[in-house]
């Protein structure tokens, strides 16, 4: 039953649109919508006999402490309420979506006098075009590779651009003009990047007509060499588009998602549709879903359109109607500044492309569960080799990386159902190790590691079995921790690289366990052993990634940080107007002034060129 005063907060709730917010007796908002109507869409949670099928429904009496509303002025300001309070308040029973900023995006800056494509993850209101966003890195850099492969813009970052001297490697596999150093033609580049811009937004039938024009103009004026590139380039951008799958003649933009669930796990498929062609699929797996379809898909909307710079089309086709889908379309429009419209077919060309997307949301549900019980296997193999109690659902694994003793790092990293899980990887800068011991440096990371664990900090419980790389030496300093911190209940391993013995002989990966001499026996390339060595060689990809970049940074250290009045920012400034070290030794005085100001500028001057400065007015 609930209590007298929500039951009287039900009676009086407006009419209006705006969002909802439930709250916990704790206080804590366990979850926000949105509706045309508060008080028919509240009221509907607690009516006798409601067909709303979430689970946490029948526990709102029990658990709801406080019901909140805020009035719009419309749907659409509804819309934009809700997506914002869930960022803020990321309730319990909303869909677990990514922020915005972990999607990426392709960025094109056509105002830079020698643009080129770069992979970004958060758009800004520059004035730059941005494609996207795309849901994984992998499916952004493999956009990026295709045009690098097709089309010739510069990959390098704008220093490297300034510091060139010679063409790069890109030049001479002539991917690449070299506008760094060679005199290219400067509207034949802008052509290029009009070709890009083409093809980043599916006009493909455009481009191929535009380069058939340029081609046959080659060919007319002889310029043989030429017009043979050209003709390369349609070839190239034919075979991407016969490729992909017709979805019906039309000149339209669409977006159309797809879903398909399984209780609270749920697949969304997007069909980028361009030109009549189905483009690109991308596809989000979300777990622990207890919204209904068509919030769902409210939500999902929400998070693909609020980025800034994201790409919205002309139509979005959508399997099912979501509560205020007058606000989503207004809101669409109002963003994209040209109306756009939102469809949920029922028949026809379009709900054939519905199905499409349904088909592959079901298709990638399928991947993903031969993917969950091909792990579940590895880890219940695993499990009977090392004698665990239950197979192990998070595994970590560390790996020790130095650079001849120097920027010494650990590299700890999680897998969780066999697969990487990024929010749990650690690098470590050893502190007390210098000398390249591995078993003082593996020492210090995992007394560190341990502690957070024993301390209770979020985000640092102890995993089902931890896994350190290397042999009986590197096991011993694991439990020689686990002593010292008085652990006495986690499951430890470690594993030994394939080797040579003295008669030659290949010895496979061994794994040593506490309390053994010997290696415990596994079977070579069998499902306990793969899942290991998973962890052990995405250990030391990561850990020589953190050395790597460690090193970077102290290579970032140079002659400037020594100059007298040159803090961190003007420093960045006078790379990037000069482009390198060696640049702004040699640039005169009236060069550095126009940059950093006379005082400074004398300063950096006279320390590159001592004694040539006499008098203080010269």
């Amino acid at each position: 039953m609930l209590s007298e005063e929500l039951q009287a907060r039900l009676d009086t709730l407006p009419t209006a649109p705006g969002c909802y917010v439930f709250k916990s007796k704790k206080g804590v908002v366990i979850y926000v919508g949105k509706a045309k109507s508060l008080r028919a869409r509240v009221r509907q949670y607690f009516q006798p006999g409601s067909s709303d099928y979430r689970y946490f429904v029948p526990l709102l009496e029990r658990t709801l402490g406080d019901i909140e509303t805020v009035v719009t002025a419309s749907e659409k300001e509804a819309v934009l309420l809700e997506n914002s309070l869930i960022k803020q308040h990321k309730p319990k029973y909303n869909v677990r979506l990514r922020d915005d900023k972990e999607y990426l995006s392709v960025r094109l800056d056509k105002k830079a006098p020698w643009p080129r494509l770069e992979v970004v993850r958060r758009p800004r209101a520059d004035g730059a075009e941005y494609f996207g966003p795309y849901p994984s890195a992998t499916d952004a850099r493999r956009t990026l590779a295709l045009v690098n492969r097709h089309f010739q813009l510069r990959t390098c970052t704008d220093d490297e651009f300034a510091a060139r001297t010679r063409p790069c490697l890109e030049h001479q596999i002539k991917r690449c003009p070299g506008p760094c150093v060679l005199p290219v033609d400067k509207g034949e580049y802008d052509h290029q990047v009009r070709y890009v811009e083409l093809f980043l937004r599916g006009r493909s039938t455009e481009l191929v007509e535009g380069l058939e024009r340029e081609m046959k103009s080659a060919a007319r004026a002889l310029e043989f060499e030429r017009a043979g590139r050209l003709r390369d380039q349609i070839h190239a951008v034919q075979r991407v588009t016969e490729t992909q799958r017709v979805a019906e003649v039309s000149d339209r933009d669409r977006d159309v998602f797809g879903m398909y669930r399984e209780g609270d796990c749920v697949v969304v498929t997007t069909l980028l549709v361009r030109d009549g062609f189905v483009r690109d699929t991308q596809t989000a797996t979300l777990t622990k879903v207890e919204l209904p379809d068509d919030e769902l898909i409210a939500q999902v909307l929400q998070a693909r359109y609020a980025a800034e710079g994201a790409t919205i089309p002309d139509e979005v086709v959508i399997p099912v109607e979501p509560e205020g889908l007058e606000g989503i379309r207004e809101w669409l429009t109002e963003t994209r500044g040209r109306a756009v419209s939102v469809a949920v077919p029922q028949r026809g060309a379009k709900s054939q492309l519905l199905a499409l997307a349904s088909e592959n949301a079901q298709h990638a549900f399928r991947e993903r569960r031969v993917a969950a019980k091909q792990a579940e296997g590895h880890a219940e193999a695993l499990a009977k080799a090392l004698g665990l109690e239950k197979p192990p659902v998070t595994i970590e694994c560390l790996d020790i990386s130095h650079h001849a003793g120097d920027e010494t790092v650990g590299g700890l990293v999680c897998l969780r159902d066999g697969v990487p899980f990024k929010p749990r990887y650690r690098g470590y800068h050893v502190r007390t190790e210098s000398t390249g011991n591995d078993y003082r440096a593996m020492h210090e990371v995992l007394s560190r590691r341990f502690r957070r664990a024993m301390n209770g900090e979020d985000g640092w419980e102890f995993p089902d079995l931890f896994v350190v790389d290397g042999g009986r030496g590197q096991l011993g300093i694991a439990v020689t921790v686990m002593q010292e911190l008085g652990i006495k209940d986690l499951a430890v391993c470690s594993l030994a690289k394939e080797r040579e013995n003295v008669l030659g002989e290949k010895v496979v990966d061994r794994v040593y366990q506490p309390g053994r001499k010997n290696p415990v026996t596994i079977r070579e390339n069998g499902a306990a052993l793969v899942l290991l060595a998973r962890a052990r060689d995405e250990a030391h990809r990561f850990a020589n990634k953190t050395r790597e970049d460690l090193l970077k940074r102290k290579q970032l250290r140079s002659e400037l940080d020594t100059l007298p009045g040159i803090g961190t920012k003007l420093k960045v400034v006078l790379l990037r107007h000069f482009g390198s070290v060696s640049r702004v030794a040699a640039a005169s005085l009236a060069e550095l002034t126009a940059v950093i100001g006379a005082q400074r500028a004398r300063g950096v001057y006279e320390h590159f060129n001592p004694g040539v400065l006499q008098l203080p007015d010269e």
